[in-house]
């Protein structure tokens, strides 16, 4: 259902699972072995992970949500001829709301790869996926209402797509310290269509 393999002009995007992915790899990007671990989670919605077997885990669970085709995660990876080409840089993905016939865009990068302009680019791939490989109608995005750069990235590349700000919604990502507001933005296929007509 999902593509195996996304290119851009600058990332390579593959499944997250256990055959892509080296576990010990990604526990180390993922966990207080990285340096910048507690600047990357600051805004998301899951905690440092604290062993490989955590790792293990969440990656054969993501495994098994791409089989059903409940979920695409997928390892974002810098082409040749890019700074750290070949590392994880992060992971993204695109969640499904078959019923509603939309999805979800999220994703997360180490900081040496933070201001590439890769959040955007893997977005515009994720974008032409779900509208003409899996015909959706609207894609989402959302960050804690206080991610400044989150915030300057997705209005970016929602406005390059002709989407729009849908607005403040409270209490809508669970935090450590209780709910956070977000802010939802929103692309619909005819929009996207429209802009890259």
């Amino acid at each position: 259902m999902f593509p195996e393999r996304v290119e851009t002009e600058r990332l390579v995007l593959e499944p997250l699972t256990t055959e892509n992915v080296d576990v010990l790899a990604f526990y180390r990007h993922c966990s207080r072995h990285d340096p910048h671990i507690e600047e990357v989670t600051e805004y998301l919605s899951w905690e440092p992970h604290e062993t490989p077997k955590e790792t293990l885990e969440f990656l054969e669970t993501c495994e098994e949500r791409w089989e059903k085709s409940e979920d695409a995660s997928y390892v974002v990876r810098p082409k040749e001829g890019e700074d750290g080409a070949g590392e994880i840089a992060g992971a993204t993905g695109l969640h499904p709301d078959w019923d509603r016939r939309s999805a979800t865009l999220g994703a997360w990068l180490r900081k040496p790869f933070w201001g590439r302009g890769y959040s955007g680019e893997r977005a515009e791939a994720l974008l032409a996926v779900a509208f003409d490989r899996l015909d959706l109608e609207v894609v989402a995005v959302t960050h804690h209402a206080g991610n400044e750069k989150s915030r300057r990235a997705i209005e970016k590349y929602v406005e390059a797509h002709g989407g729009r700000h849908e607005g403040l919604l409270r209490n809508f990502h669970p935090g450590p310290d209780g709910p956070v507001d977000a802010r939802r933005y929103t692309v619909t296929r005819e929009e996207w269509r429209e802009a890259t007509a």
